[in-house]
């Protein structure tokens, strides 16, 4: 069983960084999921999906997958940075384009 760890995005309703600096370890699932036929629910047989780990560095959780006998795979998130914009921006007076509406 392989496990998954990266650094979770942001949620597209997210201004804030909150939730995003810690490191998570989650397993790849083993089972297929199942549609229920009486109900039409989703359920799957494999346990190890339900569990979610955080840590607060990389190699925390490096450290605990290799302490435990964890198969591991590290995703690497490319860091985007943007430029600090505020919105009184577009109604300066020496703006390099102009206001075109």
């Amino acid at each position: 069983m392989v496990a998954r760890i990266y650094r979770p995005a942001r949620s597209a309703m997210q201004s804030g960084k909150a939730k995003t600096r810690h490191w998570v370890l989650d397993y790849e699932p083993s089972k297929p999921k199942v549609v229920e036929p009486l109900m039409g629910y989703t359920s799957s047989g494999d346990m190890r999906q339900q569990v979610r780990l955080t840590f607060e560095t990389r190699e925390e959780a490096v450290e605990y997958a290799e302490r435990n006998g964890i198969a591991y795979e590290v995703e690497e998130t490319p860091r985007i940075v943007r430029s600090r914009v505020s919105y009184s921006d577009n109604f300066r007076y020496d703006r390099i384009q102009p206001w075109t509406h």
